[in-house]
């Protein structure tokens, strides 16, 4: 049931700009911000049963951040407040990046640690640095999505924030990916890595 609540919270989030554009399209800013407040609240029950204390309260972060913009947006009939949810979405990634850079160990350090555990200096560097780009990304993100909210069609918030920013994430990610196979080698026996490595005209170092 945990897993299958994770994946109907990902699809939630993944859809939400599409539902938001279809809503105001079609319906009325309550119309909307009720339906959507219900499928917030009713995520949360459902997730609260059997939870430890600290699943429980992973549980009610998200509702206690939506709740309150659905509250102003159903009380003032003002549809900007849905705009919100990509926006907050993105600082919770830059806070979750950002701390990390002054933890012993930065998040895209601990991913790679998933795969190598034997990271040389320079590649402990460059991890840093690639944290570091990725706060910069989800600073830019936030910030494009709450002009876009603000000062754009409704339509092209839909279309940045559902489609373009995922593109982007993507692009950023996979560019990476490579730039640290050509610099460090460490390929391992996957598909990717294997093509990687002909692509590149590398020997490759398996982790």
């Amino acid at each position: 049931m945990r897993v299958t609540l994770a994946i109907l919270g990902t699809v939630f989030a993944l859809a939400y700009p599409a539902a938001v554009y279809f809503g105001l399209t079609h319906f009325g800013t309550r119309q909307l911000t009720l339906v959507l407040a219900a499928l917030v609240i009713t995520g949360a029950v459902l997730k609260l049963p059997g939870a430890g204390r600290k699943h429980a309260l992973a549980a009610l972060q998200g509702p206690a951040l939506l709740l309150p913009l659905f509250g102003l947006s159903f009380a003032l009939n003002d549809a900007r407040f849905l705009f919100a949810m990509p926006v907050l979405v993105s600082l919770v990634l830059l806070g979750s990046f950002a701390a990390s850079l002054r933890a012993q160990m930065p998040i895209v350090e601990r991913f790679a640690r998933m795969q190598v555990s034997d990271l040389s200096a320079d590649e402990i560097y460059y991890c840093r640095s690639v944290t570091v780009v990725w706060c910069v990304f989800f600073c830019c993100n936030a910030t494009i999505a709450t002009l876009l909210a603000w000062l754009a069609p409704l339509s092209w918030w839909a279309a940045y924030t559902g489609i373009v920013a995922y593109v982007l994430m993507g692009l950023l990610g996979a560019t990476e990916y490579v730039l640290r196979k050509s610099r460090f080698g460490r390929f391992g026996a996957g598909p990717v890595d294997r093509l990687l490595r002909t692509l590149l005209g590398r020997g490759g170092v398996t982790p």
